[in-house]
């Protein structure tokens, strides 16, 4: 799909609330004609993957997903993969540090537990969920247990998700959802790859929440995109349900806060459809972006925690 920066500009000008809220609800019902399918099939499918790249926003859609299968009166939980990640040694350490280990690597998945815990938890028995603590890459007893109940579902979150190296259950008892940027923008000649919204994304979440520059982002693009390309999108086609997580505003959302480091940055030829298009952008006030909005999981104030 395409939408034009045209259009998304007079979506913005006429009515920014009025805009952003048609926007959030058509995402709504993307996400809601598949919770009546994953409904209809919960006693068979009590377990839910969710996987896409980075900045995709899987995060946020695991837990819209699980609200709306929530309000429907299916109690749903929503555990990340990254904590089975397995704990790093002290070798291991710092070969990360000197960027010598690939940290995104489907290796770094505790598979054998994970997989365990996803076969228990099928069964109705209760089992305690592992926190992973990136600040020391260590693995510890988080002291939160699950014993789901009939008709209760549950929703596992992760990069690796659809990687059938990593997850083993039969595919039969599982519904598999992939999410991503899939929509372009254009703009005159320019026709924006969904990957760089992903990286705006990424690139405004990095700067609110990590206090690292715009350019240090970009400096890590291409082995994002190397890992994406080895590990996540070889996979994507075992997904049940593909959900397109581009949010017609979200752009405008970004223009303020990125386009004078985006200016600064004109030596990194990769950038120019990127500041090109954000100069065309009218920009959207966050006041204006309600707390349910995906994009919340980048810019913040939104009402799930992280």
């Amino acid at each position: 799909m395409n939408i034009e920066v045209t259009r998304i500009n007079s979506g913005v000008s006429s009515d920014p609330k009025g805009y952003v809220s048609a926007v959030n609800e058509e995402y709504y019902y993307q996400l809601k004609r598949i919770t009546d399918n994953i409904i209809n099939s919960r006693n068979e499918k009590p377990v839910i993957l969710l996987s896409g790249p980075s900045g995709s926003g899987k995060t946020t859609t695991a837990f819209m997903i699980e609200k709306i299968l929530d309000d429907a009166g299916f109690e749903t939980h929503t555990i990340s993969m990254d904590n089975y990640f397995c704990p790093l040694s002290q070798e291991e350490k710092e070969l990360a540090a000197l960027g010598k280990m690939d940290l995104e690597s489907p290796d770094r998945i505790d598979a054998e537990l994970l997989n365990e815990q996803i076969e228990a938890i099928e069964r109705g028995e209760r089992v305690e969920i592992p926190k992973y603590n990136f600040a020391d890459s260590t693995r510890h007893h988080s002291g939160l247990f699950l014993e789901r109940k009939q008709g209760e579902l549950v929703i596992f979150e992760g990069i690796h998700a659809l990687n059938p190296a990593v997850i083993t259950v039969p595919d039969s008892r599982l519904v598999k959802l992939y999410v991503s940027v899939r929509t372009r923008i254009t703009c005159g000649d320019i026709i924006l790859h969904p990957s760089k919204v992903r990286l705006m994304r990424r690139m405004i979440r990095d700067k609110n929440f990590r206090k690292r520059a715009l350019r240090e982002t970009m400096n890590m693009f291409h082995s994002v995109e190397a890992g994406e390309n080895k590990y996540i999108m070889p996979y994507k086609h075992r997904s049940d349900y593909d959900i397109d997580t581009f949010m017609a505003y979200e752009l405008n959302a970004y223009r303020n806060a990125l386009i004078d480091q985006l200016r600064e940055m004109s030596d990194i030829p990769e950038l120019a459809d990127v500041t090109e298009v954000l100069e065309q952008l009218v920009p959207l006030d966050k006041k204006d972006i309600s707390r349910d909005s995906l994009i919340c999981e980048f810019i913040g104030s939104g009402q799930f925690k992280y």
